[in-house]
Formats: C-alpha cells, sequence, structure tokens
C-alpha cells in the first residue's frame, strides 16, 4: 500500500475513524498496530513473519542485555540482535548481490564452481526497521536508555505504519514518551499534518512522477550515448526527482503521524542549499546520516583519532551507507564519491578559514555551486543501472558524446522546475515550512491548496512507486 494510492486514502480514514473513537489509550494504540501490520501485509503478508521476528528477538535481546550482570554476557546479547537482524538483511537484500559476484569472479578465474541461488523479492521496508530496531538494542547495550515495559509501545515502535517502509528512521527514545501518555491532535495541529500530507503527495506525483522522471527516463537508458546538455539536464533533473520522492514521501509520513498526535524527525532541511558536503549530509536524509554518524562513525572513532585515522572513518562511514542504499557497486561508487568529497572537504578546511573571500557573498555562492554540482555528479552512479550506463553519462557530461534526447519543451519544463526548486530552498536554507506558511496571506495559502489537490488528482494515474522502497 502506498500513500498516493486511492487505497491508502479509504485506509487513512477508516484508521483516523477507528483512533478518534472514545476508548482507552491501551486499545487505540492496539488499533494503529493493527493498521501497521495491516499496511505492511497489504503488500505480501508471508514478510509480517520477518518483521514479527525481528520485533520479538530485539525486545527479548533488550531485556536480556540489561538483566546481565557481566560484560561478557552483555557482548553475547548484543552479537545475537546484530546476527539476527544483519543476517537477515544481508540475505534478502545482498543474497543474489554476493552470489552475482562469485559467480562472475569464478568465471574470470575458469573454475567454472557456480552458486545457484533463486532470486530473492526484497522486503519493502527491510532496511529502515532494521535499523529502528538496531538502535534500540545498542542504545539498551551502552546504557543510554532501559528496556521498554510494554510490548505492544514496542511493537508499534518498529511498524508504525507512517514511516514504517521508507523512513524517517526513529529512535527508541525520541518515540516512547510518546506512546507513555495518551495522544491529543487539536484542530490546528490535524488541519496542519493534512496540509504536509497534500504538500509531500504533490512533490511525490506532479513535480517528481509528472514533471521530472519522464525527462530522467530519456537519459538514463541502456545502451545510449547522451550528449551535454542531455547528460546534465538528465542528471540535474534527477536531483529534483529524488528529492521530491523521498523527501515527498517524509513529508508524507510527518503528516499522517501529526494526524495521529505523533511527533516524526525532520528528513531534509534544504540540501540543495548546503555549502559543503558536512552541510549536506545535515540536511539530506538525516535520520540516516545521524545513524550512521551515532552507531558507526563513531564506533570506528570518529574524530577522536589520528588524522588518517578520521579520513578512514569517514570514507568507511559513506561507503557502508552506500551500500546501506542498494546491493549494488553503483551505490559503493556513489558512497565512495561522497566519502573522497568529505575527506577533501577536510583537507582544505584549514585553508579556506584564512581566505577571507570564502566568508564573502560571492564565496558562500561558489561554495554552493561547487557542492550542488558535485552532488548531481554523485547522483549519476546512483540512478544509473549499470558501470556502462555511468561511464556513458559521465562521457556525456564532458562533451565526448553528441546525441540529444530531451526535446526543447522537456529541457525547458525540467530546467524551469530544477531552478524553482533551487531558488525555493535557498530561500528556506534557515527557515522552516511553518515559518513561510506563517507570512503569507491565508487566502494564498488556500489557493495554493486546492491549486495542489487538483493537479495531484489529475496525475495520479501517472504516479509510480516511492524510489526509497526499493531500499
Amino acid at each position: 500500500m502506498i500513500f498516493n494510492s486511492l487505497l491508502f486514502g479509504l485506509f487513512i480514514c477508516v484508521v483516523l475513524g477507528l483512533y478518534y473513537l472514545p476508548l482507552s489509550w491501551r486499545v487505540r494504540k492496539g488499533i494503529l498496530l493493527l493498521a501497521s501490520l495491516s499496511f505492511y501485509g497489504a503488500w505480501r503478508p508471508e514478510y509480517l513473519l520477518l518483521i514479527g521476528f525481528s520485533t520479538v528477538v530485539d525486545w527479548w535481546v533488550a531485556r536480556a542485555m540489561w538483566s546481565s550482570k557481566t560484560m561478557r554476557a552483555r557482548r553475547l546479547f548484543l552479537l545475537i540482535s546484530l546476527c539476527s537482524n544483519l543476517g537477515l538483511l544481508a540475505f534478502f537484500k545482498y543474497g543474489n548481490f554476493i552470489v552475482n559476484n562469485i559467480n562472475g569472479l569464478s568465471d574470470v578465474l575458469g573454475s567454472g564452481a557456480l552458486v545457484n541461488m533463486p532470486d530473492i523479492l526484497l522486503p519493502v521496508g527491510i532496511s529502515f526497521y532494521t535499523f529502528q530496531t538496531l538502535s534500540y538494542t545498542l542504545d539498551i547495550y551502552r546504557g543510554e536508555m532501559k528496556p521498554w515495559g510494554s510490548f505492544l509501545d514496542f511493537a508499534l515502535f518498529v511498524t508504525f505504519f507512517p514511516q514504517l517502509v521508507a523512513g524517517p528512521i526513529v529512535r527508541a527514545q525520541s518515540f516512547q514518551p510518546q506512546c507513555e501518555q495518551p495522544r491529543k491532535v487539536h484542530g490546528r495541529t490535524f488541519l496542519w499534518g493534512w496540509v504536509l500530507f497534500i504538500l509531500g503527495l504533490f512533490q511525490k506525483v506532479v513535480l517528481s512522477d509528472t514533471l521530472l522522471a519522464p525527462v530522467v527516463d530519456l537519459v538514463y537508458q541502456p545502451s545510449l550515448s547522451p550528449g551535454f546538455l542531455d547528460s546534465w539536464m538528465g542528471t540535474l533533473a534527477f536531483s529534483g526527482q529524488i528529492y521530491f520522492d523521498f523527501a515527498g514521501y517524509s513529508i508524507c509520513a510527518i503528516g499522517v503521524a501529526m494526524m495521529l498526535g505523533f511527533e516524526l524527525p525532520d528528513n531534509f532541511r534544504s540540501p540543495y542549499a548546503s555549502r559543503g558536503f558536512s552541510d549536506f549530509w545535515r540536511r539530506w536524509h538525516i535520520s540516516l546520516s545521524s545513524w550512521l554518524r551515532d552507531y558507526l562513525y563513531i564506533s570506528l572513532g570518529g574524530n577522536r583519532c589520528s588524522s588518517a585515522r578520521v579520513k578512514f572513518n569517514l570514507f568507511m562511514t559513506m561507503l557502508l551507507g552506500g551500500l546501506w542504499h542498494g546491493a549494488s557497486w553503483n551505490f559503493v561508487l556513489w558512497g565512495a564519491l561522497h566519502g573522497f568529497f568529505l575527506i577533501g572537504e577536510r583537507l582544505l578546511q584549514p585553508t579556506l578559514k584564512t581566505q577571507q573571500w570564502s566568508r564573502s557573498l560571492l564565496g558562500k555562492v561558489v561554495g554552493w555551486g561547487i557542492t550542488y554540482a558535485l552532488v548531481c555528479i554523485a547522483w549519476v552512479p546512483f540512478r544509473a543501472r549499470s558501470f556502462g550506463e555511468t561511464f556513458e553519462i559521465y562521457k556525456g557530461m564532458v562533451g565526448l558524446s553528441s546525441s540529444t534526447l530531451i526535446g526543447p519543451r522537456d529541457f525547458l519544463l525540467a530546467g524551469c522546475v530544477v531552478c524553482a526548486m533551487l531558488v525555493a530552498q535557498n530561500y528556506t536554507r534557515h527557515r522552516t515550512l511553518e515559518e513561510v506558511a506563517a507570512k503569507v496571506p491565508v487566502w494564498f495559502l488556500v489557493l495554493i491548496l486546492v491549486g495542489m489537490i487538483l493537479l495531484t488528482l489529475t496525475n495520479i494515474g501517472t504516479a509510480r512507486a516511492f524510489i526509497y522502497f526499493q531500499f
């Protein structure tokens, strides 16, 4: 079940109707849990066993770990959690990837020893709920929180349907307090949640799927050699497509949760207005980047090491972050590029701090332009389906191909959408959406909202699944 479907519209109406009945808080949480399981099971019911397994294992491990008397026992229980969660993730997400690489290596060596493995269908959202349950057991292991006393609350935390399949990745420490007391939703809060949901759908259905995706698809095709303008416009359009797709989902999730009285963390804060790559990762997919920082980068040693080791920690964190996105060498390349960008930024920082021009308006504009251009260059392997396709796009970007794939109308339309996105994000770099909305007359907001609803309903038939469902 996806947000951009009529089925979800019916689903959320039923859930809200039941949730707001004058029932006890425990019963209302039970309704949310059943709704969450139904939401996930509507895709493939058998994979409810996987999410149920992760929930039970981490619930039991956390309690056993907390009551353990020795560090050895605590480490053993942590190992059980890591093996259970990462083992399932490795099998379902990376099983075919590992087997294909083994077979490829066997062919190169001429050994002929091939491994046969049936195709494995990736369970939707497994990367997201795996990281959520792992953060819980890791926090218990570190002594940063106590085990939850209610299995119902913990199960709701793992399966909460607004963000279950594509984030934001929620931490147990922020979700637990929201389960303890009945959530009260005021009319203004409910209305704002509904507005956010409409905004997220508009970004996904209209901006991402209808206006930008067709342009991206024209350029990113196997066996084609797009020219200079096409390669750049296709990639710039993809930067907008993936932003509006993923940020649109996150905004929808935050809006639906708000209508239920829950708060989810912001996942995007004008990432294409970043000035530097550290700034970019504080603004893009914030729940993942903060997870990688807290549970991987810091565990590797973080900044508390030699200069060379800090660079290694940065690179490995981004490399594994790339691999988290998908079982493909293209994603590894994407993560490696961002690792190199972060290391390069770290090497240049001492010099830039001594240059007065770097703090001027011109310096800030140049810093923004370089950051956005390199982020787009890194998007190429993320979108391409193979190294060969990646190479063809890069070849076009430096002018080594001359094919024309995008017509003038699509070129102009995509260019206008991307330019509007960049202007809007630079304007909201230090502003929240609420602050911007507060400065606009109510009648104009209503007009914009009606326009977004009409455009979304008009184009709902062209909508695609959310890109991050595959991760």
